[in-house]
């Protein structure tokens, strides 16, 4: 059986390459979306999701973390135009292999100067 962390990863990693279709198989029909802003229900949270920075991004994923139904992700977004880019963690709600609900914390990464021990 496939964990809920190997489920994420995958999904990540097909995203990050350009995939934006996987999310149709990841994500479940009744997806709840809590972020301020952006839409709920799958098909909704796709198209949003399409035409969002993210998708056009380069992604470096830094951790994985997995517990119980939930998995969360760490990782560095970086724009096509390039510059620090934006920290980012995910936070997944899988139900029998399909994420059910998600949830986010986007910060834009400074001057190394104001993080002397790095975002990541």
């Amino acid at each position: 059986m496939t964990s809920n962390k190997d489920i994420i990863l995958t999904g990540f990693r097909e995203f990050a390459s350009g995939n934006v279709d996987i999310l149709r198989t990841l994500l479940r029909e009744d997806f709840i979306e809590h972020s301020p802003g952006n839409p709920s229900g799958r098909d909704t949270w796709i198209e949003f999701t399409r035409n969002a920075p993210v998708a056009a991004s380069r992604l470096e994923l830094k951790r994985a973390i997995a517990d119980g139904d939930h998995v969360v992700l760490h990782y560095l977004m970086i724009p096509p135009d390039g510059g620090r880019g934006t920290a980012v963690v995910d936070i997944w709600r899988l139900v029998d292999g399909q994420v059910a609900e998600h949830w986010d914390v986007v910060q834009p990464v400074p001057e190394p100067a104001e993080t002397p021990n790095g975002m990541f």
